[in-house]
This record gives structure tokens, C-alpha cells and sequence, in this order.
């Protein structure tokens, strides 16, 4: 077997599909890439024991055909140093011998088997499938994904939760401290459904979607989905479990509302939140009409901040405290200048909005708050 390729060309689809490689692997071919030639095509995949990447690669003077396996890297760092030029694979197909041909040297190693590398589970009949534009897609995994939790006790809050109707598309986040809903009306599937993504694939497909420019297709079963784009297929096994109900947590007839610019709030939080104590990260909002007073202290350091940013506010008169670091994140992913803080009472749940939703988009984001030793 013997083909001929770019070496710029064949780094950057290696890169983008060795984030898939786990640093410990309990089978050992897993630390491998799997490299496929048919015809002129050479196929790459990567994969963990739950999620799998592949991609494919056009290549010139290709002779004969076959499937190996190379350890990632004995092929992606050497790659990493050497300037655009025609790369040349020979590959012995009896004892795997692999030459890689170049400008000025050459590399050589042993393969392993293609046979051994893990094959991709099958879905069922009952199949699931929709289109999503690529775009729409990044943006509901962006505006969601910081929100959702590390935690090994709750496994069905560790990633991304897709709930689809025949009129829309949901994205939810959550950790139990802060939630985010993020509701797409250009995206809708032909029946009720809905699956976990995990974090893993969540964070491949954000680093991927801007690239692509056309419809991404989503099979899937109870188990595992099938990720169909222009340049790479994604097949990784969900999260198994009911995810809680998101709805419930939302409160409703939240009659204390306060407009603020953005920006300005987010940069008062981040200087205040530097005197605030370091176990608990705690910062008060004293809401007015007129005004809100943002404070911080920290009794053990003998430290405190406080700022005062003017603001639209209709509603009695609160004292509420929240998780600095948490309240920053949410501002940080809110794409609108303006951003409408909906309170009910310093013990419930505070509702971040965007002042104007981005066009066919419903972003809500949701803090719980910390109590306050008045």
C-alpha cells in the first residue's frame, strides 16, 4: 500500500480528531489512529471507548488499498514540525512496516492491525433523525455548555440536553446552581425526543461547527448518536438517565425586574468580586430605583468593595446575594448589550435575559442565591 499526501493538509485533520484521544487508554489500540485507504480516499478516525471521530482525505498516486493502525504520536508530533511538503506512506500490508518518506529523511515504525480497532455500535430501527444548521447548532452548544456540571454522583447533568418537538428545539444546561435554556426556533424535529449529549462530544463539535457550511444530520436511538457533517462523522454514546425536569425550576410571576448594561455590570462584579471571601465567593446586590449597589467582603482579611451602577429598576426594594464567579460566567455568555434581572424574593431563583433575544432565539439563564447573614 502506498499513497502520497499533503503534510499540512493531513496535520490539521489529525489535530482536529486526536481531541477524542483519551491520555489513558484501557485498550491499548485506542492510543492509535486508524488510517483506511480506498481508491484515492484515506479515511481517519480517533475514538475512546464511547466517542468516535472520523474524517476523510483525498490523496494522490494511491496504490493498492487497506486499513492499519499508527500510534497518534509517532504520527501527529513529528508532523507538527515539518514545513508543507508531499509526504509519502509505503506500507508493508504483511508486517504492517510503515515508511514515511519526506523532503530530507524519513520516518519508519511498526502499524498495527486495522482489524483490532473498534468498530462503531449500530442504531436500532427506531432511529431518530433531524437536520440543524451548523450555526445554529454552535450557538446553542456555546451559549449552554459552561453551565453544565461535573459531577459523578448526578451523570445526567454532565453534558448537554436536547429537547425536541415538532416546532422547536431546546438546549439546557444546568450544575444545580445555575441552568441555562437556550430555545431555537429554526431547528424542530418530526416527533417528541430528546438525549443527553455528553461533555466530550459537546466540546469536539464546538471546536468543529465553525468550520461547516452545510446541514448537519443527528441520528440517534436511546443509546448512541450518529453526527453527520461535511467533513467528519461523530458517533458517541449519550449519557443514560432522566434529565430533572428544567421547567419546574424556572420561577414564574418574577415582579421585581432590573435592566442593566451588561458590561458595565460585569466589570463592577469582577473588581467588587476580588475583595469578596474566598470559600464562598459571595457578592450582595442592594437593588433601588435609581441604583444598584454591588458589595463585597471578606471579614477574615478585613477587605471589602463596593460600586454603585445605575439601572432601571420596577420592583420593591431587595438585598440578594449571589456566587461572584458564577453571576460572571452567565454575563460573559449573554450576547446582548443590555440584560433584564427578574427577581421574585431574595430566597428564590434570579432570571438573567437578554434585554432583545437574537432573532428566532430564546436564551434564559437562571442563578440560585446564597443567603445573606443580615
Amino acid at each position: 500500500m502506498r499513497f502520497v499526501i499533503s503534510s499540512t493538509a493531513l496535520l490539521s485533520h489529525l489535530q482536529a480528531i486526536s481531541k477524542v484521544i483519551n491520555s489513558k487508554n484501557t485498550l491499548p489500540i485506542l492510543d492509535c489512529f486508524l488510517l483506511e485507504l480506498k481508491d484515492s480516499t484515506l479515511t481517519l478516525t480517533a475514538a475512546d471507548s464511547e466517542t468516535r471521530l472520523v474524517t476523510s482525505i483525498e490523496v494522490n498516486e494511491a496504490e493498492g488499498e487497506g486499513k492499519f493502525a499508527v500510534n497518534a504520536k509517532n504520527l501527529l508530533d513529528p508532523l507538527k514540525e515539518l514545513p508543507e511538503q508531499p509526504l509519502t506512506f509505503e506500507i508493508n500490508n504483511d508486517n504492517l512496516e510503515t515508511f514515511i518518506f519526506f523532503h530530507n529523511g524519513k520516518y519508519n515504525f511498526i502499524g498495527q492491525s486495522g482489524e483490532d480497532y473498534p468498530q462503531p455500535k449500530e442504531l436500532k430501527d427506531t432511529a431518530v433523525s433531524f437536520t440543524i444548521d451548523p450555526s445554529v447548532l454552535f450557538t446553542g452548544l456555546n451559549r449552554t455548555f459552561f453551565a453544565s456540571a461535573d459531577d459523578e454522583l448526578r451523570p445526567v447533568m454532565n453534558g448537554v440536553f436536547f429537547d425536541i418537538t415538532t416546532e422547536d428545539l431546546t438546549f439546557v444546561a444546568s450544575d444545580g446552581h445555575k441552568l441555562v435554556r437556550c430555545k431555537t426556533l429554526v431547528a424542530k424535529g418530526s416527533e417528541r425526543a430528546s438525549f443527553i449529549l455528553p461533555k466530550k462530544p459537546a466540546n469536539l463539535l464546538r471546536s468543529i461547527l465553525p468550520r461547516e457550511t452545510e446541514q448537519v444530520e443527528i441520528k440517534f436511538d436511546e443509546n448512541n448518536a450518529y453526527i453527520e457533517m461535511s467533513g467528519y462523522i461523530m458517533t458517541c454514546r449519550f449519557i443514560e438517565g432522566r434529565y430533572p425536569n428544567y421547567n419546574s425550576v424556572i420561577p414564574p410571576n418574577n415582579t421585581n425586574k432590573v435592566v442593566l448594561d451588561r458590561l458595565a455590570f460585569l466589570n463592577a462584579l469582577k473588581r467588587v468580586s476580588v475583595f469578596s471571601s474566598q470559600s464562598s465567593n459571595l457578592v450582595r446586590l442592594q437593588l433601588s430605583e435609581e441604583n444598584i449597589i454591588i458589595s463585597a467582603q471578606d471579614i477574615d482579611f478585613s477587605t471589602a468593595a463596593e460600586e454603585t451602577i445605575s439601572c432601571e429598576y420596577a420592583g420593591t426594594p431587595m438585598n440578594i446575594g449571589f456566587k461572584s464567579n458564577f453571576l460572571i460566567d452567565i454575563l460573559n455568555n449573554i450576547p446582548s448589550s443590555d440584560i433584564s434581572l427578574e427577581l421574585s424574593d431574595p430566597s428564590r431563583a434570579g432570571l438573567i435575559i437578554p434585554a432583545e433575544n437574537e432573532k428566532d432565539e430564546d436564551l434564559l439563564m437562571l442563578l440560585m442565591p446564597m443567603m445573606l447573614n443580615d
